[in-house]
């Protein structure tokens, strides 16, 4: 039987800005009414997040306190020409954690889980067993919107965790192993070391089209970990993902695009890095904002979200002029010299580049010198870009 239940502010899309936003609200607003609807069964799918200390302030951290399951005190790189060590935290989080947080701090009726979605307003979500949910406030964060919208590059990569024989005597992660042949653009192994005997490996590739061919990077990645004498006693999670490099585009259409007076957080916002695609950093930044809120109304939420996100897509022209240049005027299997060229540079540039908070003496920095790409190719690939 059809059935309408009323609440303060219903989040759609229990991934990791739905969550993060749940759990933000019940810990800022503890009287609060919140339901988190997703389609899926648990919170946060089947993911392992990553982040630099450095991308979250310190104001924000107790977001993500509770859920972080690994950390470090740095990272290596390694280029064909170059290899180095960075002193800098990095963290990773696993779905699990999220999923068995989110359902500590919010009581059982919040998870609305296995309910599929058909329709979103600001004030209303209709389910499609029949139920509704009549709200104060909607937030939707299904992910992306109309992505042909945009103007985009595409990083893509498939990952494996390995149960290992004996211990792969990894300390670090390693965010960027360049030294592997260079195949379908600029193409880059990830390592986490999990455990002394565990260990997860991510090929990856920033490419033209979002085309992953599954079975093939999962061959690359044990191919990658015969290469460095890891004998695999058991592959555990896989986890595969195609995220948008930012060159330009239409925000306001893409915006549109995932519903008209609707507050949106996540992927669907536009919210995440032009460069790297990831979107930790301003789904902790979103979840804040929205924690601080007083006004939970659909019109408000909308106006709260929507003005971050221009607010943040506007500021961010520096990185889509540099995803330009790397995806349009760089041969693709030379564009790796555009990142060794930049791992070169003062770690606390790069801290600020990934949080995407690069200073004026940083853009100087990273435009002056001998670029790794012809100058009238970058400059004619800059002429042609988005907005």
């Amino acid at each position: 039987m059809a059935s309408t239940l009323s609440c303060d502010v219903a989040i759609v899309g229990a991934g990791l800005a739905g969550g993060l936003i749940a759990l933000a609200l019940k810990a800022r607003h503890p009287a609060m009414d919140v339901r988190l609807i997703d389609a899926a069964p648990v919170v946060g799918g089947n993911h392992l997040w990553s982040f630099f200390g450095s991308d979250v302030a310190a104001a924000d951290r107790w977001i993500l306190a509770p859920l972080v399951c690994h950390a470090w005190t740095g990272y290596d790189v390694a280029f064909p020409a170059h290899a180095r060590t960075i002193d800098a935290a990095y963290h990773s989080i696993e779905s699990e954690r999220l999923d068995a947080v989110v359902r500590r701090e919010l009581p059982p009726h919040a998870l609305m889980l296995g309910r599929k979605v058909l329709a979103v307003s600001a004030t209303a979500v209709v389910l499609a067993d029949g139920g509704r949910v009549e709200v104060r406030g909607v937030i939707d964060a299904r992910g992306p919107g109309d992505l042909s919208l945009l103007d985009l590059g595409w990083q893509k990569f498939v990952g494996r965790a390995f149960t290992l024989t004996h211990d792969h005597e990894r300390s670090r992660p390693v965010i960027m192993d360049a030294t592997v042949p260079q195949i379908d653009g600029y193409r880059f192994v990830y390592t986490l070391p999990l455990a002394h005997d565990r260990i997860f490996v991510e090929d990856t590739y920033y490419s033209d089209t979002p085309d992953l061919d599954t079975e093939a990077i999962i061959a690359r990645v044990h191919d990658y970990a015969d290469a460095q004498g890891w004998a695999v006693a058991q592959a555990a999670r896989e986890e595969s993902g195609v995220l948008p490099v930012a060159l330009g585009g239409d925000f306001d259409a893409y915006w549109r695009s995932g519903g008209a007076r609707v507050a949106k957080a996540g992927m669907r916002s536009g919210m995440f890095h032009p460069t790297t695609g990831y979107s930790l950093p301003d789904a902790v930044r979103m979840a804040a904002m929205l924690a601080e809120c007083r006004d939970f109304s659909g019109a408000a939420l909308h106006e709260a979200t929507y003005m971050m996100a221009s607010k943040a897509w506007r500021a961010r022209g520096f990185y889509r002029m540099l995803d330009t240049m790397l995806f349009r005027a760089a041969d693709p299997d030379e564009r790796y010299r555009v990142l060794e060229r930049f791992y070169r540079l003062s770690p606390g540039l790069i801290g600020r580049f990934y949080a995407g908070h690069s200073t004026m003496m940083d853009k100087a920095r990273v435009l002056t010198g001998k670029p790794p790409v012809p100058v009238g190719r970058a400059l004619r690939a800059i002429a042609g870009g988005g907005k």
